[in-house]
């Protein structure tokens, strides 16, 4: 930094001011351009030498090029504009910014006039843009930087552009400006040349744009075209950004153009032939095939077998077990599994895929091992309205119909009679392999009570009993010889309704007294003997 030079007395100093006031022009006002000579260089201003009573002084800042830097030296002469020669404090107020926009106004508005460009350099990062120097600073507004949001607008800075006006305000000496507008005035005239020269069928480079779940829009220098995600792989696909990133360049194939809504349809996939044409011949019915699991879902797992073939082992598939298991209890995304083709359908491009079949299948293990007629234990592993199912092995249930359960009407409901996990013993009735059914009995394993039992269970006759469960509507009463009746609630006292357990505990003796049979239901009504 140079400093101005200053006399070495007040003396001589006082003799310099009187000769600059002689020679001083009495014409000069605020307002004009004056031209002057930098005499000095401070830490925020550039001191200028204009031929008036005191040197005036242009911020430094409007000096300041791309980077920061300063290209203005002492000894230099220029254009400053005079904005204010009387101040309380310090020197004139003088501008080269403004004097610079004054002398290349009438260039700028004829620009504008004419919607023509200006060129122009990024100076510096401004609050809300960018600080353009076109001859004169300009604001370039983020929005109008590029088609596309800028990311770093550092690396904009000290580029020269060709620049749109938007807007002069003479006045004020604010100056807008648009790199936008005249990238998409060149866009557009290259998006009518691209289209007019477009053809179906014809291969061309394009940048993904942007991804959406439906697909992918692509530049393709001037006009977007989507690639539907349809349309990325002969496979299944979850999500275009599986297989592609913004920003990325790519093939495709144009497969059509829609000239009244401008729309283009794009294809990737369609670069490749078809695999699935050879899918039936590849992998025959029955054929074994080893694979890894790609992903998983509720129904089952997908497995990929080449590139764009996958087949489906729906969890019924993976296990002869008919536990419902979730997918991911059994497989994971990666592992390697072997199975055997179920069914091929290449008009809906579907694989069926089989794990169990690769196993060796445990009902026919059990038509091995059990034969009709023969008694078995296990617990109880399920309750239905329909039955009770007991477990045989880890894969193999056997179910006891509730019409096979007792001889008689239960009292009380099964999974009172038999809770889960009891082990219980009964007849093997059928197997059915290709159905996977096991039928049991639990009151074939001994004679029918019934017979014997009406003939005792007389209307009004008295028996011993023991109380076995207690439910809303009644008492479950164990008459012996696999007989139940049931006492409903309204047969018992009033002080005793609310509580029946206070007087009939499960498990209990009692005494009883029928009250009615149903023969063909082969039901027992009973009331207590208080």
């Amino acid at each position: 930094m140079t400093n101005t030079e200053t006399p070495n007395n007040q003396t001589e100093f006082a003799l310099l001011f009187e000769e600059s006031l002689k020679t001083q022009p009495e014409n000069i006002q605020e307002g004009e351009i004056v031209r002057g000579t930098v005499v000095a260089i401070t830490h925020d201003a550039v001191i200028v030498d204009f031929g008036y009573k005191s040197e005036g002084q242009v911020p430094l800042q409007e000096f300041e090029g791309p980077g920061g830097q300063v290209a203005i030296q002492v000894g230099d002469t220029l254009d400053v504009y005079l904005e204010q020669i009387d101040c309380e404090e310090g020197l004139p107020v003088l501008s080269k910014e403004k004097a610079d926009a004054l002398k290349i106004w009438d260039k700028l508005q004829e620009v504008l006039d004419h919607d023509s460009y200006i060129e122009g350099v990024v100076l510096n990062k401004v609050k809300g843009g960018l600080s353009v120097d076109i001859g004169v600073k300009a604001f370039l507004p983020a929005s109008q930087i590029d088609v596309r949001t800028p990311g770093n607008l550092d690396k904009l800075i000290g580029k020269r552009f060709r620049f749109k006006i938007l807007k002069l305000n003479k006045k004020k000496g604010n100056i807008i400006v648009s790199r936008r507008a005249l990238l998409e005035k060149d866009r557009g005239s290259a998006r009518e040349e691209v289209f007019n020269n477009l053809q179906e069928g014809e291969v061309i480079g394009g940048s993904v744009k942007n991804i959406t779940d439906y697909g992918a829009f692509l530049d393709l220098g001037g006009i977007d075209g989507l690639l539907h995600i349809t349309d990325m792989s002969w496979g299944r696909l979850g999500h275009p950004s599986e297989i592609l990133t913004v920003g990325q360049d790519i093939k495709v194939k144009v497969l059509k153009i829609d000239p009244d809504s401008g729309k283009v349809s794009l294809g990737l996939k369609q670069l490749t032939s078809d695999p699935w044409v050879q899918v039936p011949e590849r992998y025959p019915v029955g054929s074994r095939i080893k694979g890894k699991v790609v992903s998983l879902a509720d129904y089952g797992a997908f497995v990929g077998l080449e590139d764009g073939i996958e087949g489906l082992v729906h969890v019924s598939e993976m296990s002869w077990s008919k536990k419902n298991k979730h997918p991911s209890k059994i497989l994971a995304p990666g592992d390697l599994v072997e199975a055997v083709i179920l069914d091929v359908d290449p008009a809906t491009r579907r694989i069926s895929l089989g794990m169990k079949q690769i196993m060796e299948n445990p009902w026919v293990a059990v038509a091995e091992k059990y034969k009709i007629g023969e008694k078995v234990k296990g617990p109880v592993k399920n309750i239905t309205d329909f039955g009770i199912f007991l477990g045989l092995s880890d894969d193999v249930d056997g179910l006891v119909h509730v019409s096979d359960v007792s001889w008689t009407k239960l009292a009380r409901p099964l999974s009172a009679a038999f809770p889960k996990n009891t082990v219980v013993e009964a007849t093997i009735l059928s197997i059915d392999v290709d159905n996977e059914r096991i039928s049991l009995g639990v009151k074939q394993m001994s004679d029918d009570p019934w017979p014997r039992a009406s003939k005792e269970l007389g209307i009004g006759s008295r028996h011993p009993g023991k109380v076995v469960w207690i439910g809303e509507k009644g008492i479950a009463v164990d008459m012996g010889a696999g007989i139940e009746g049931f006492v409903p609630r309204t047969e018992l006292p009033d002080e005793f309704q609310a509580d029946p357990a206070k007087k009939f505990p499960i498990g209990g003796d009692v005494q009883v007294v029928v009250h009615s049979i149903d023969e063909k239901e082969r039901k027992i009504q009973l009331g207590f003997v208080l």
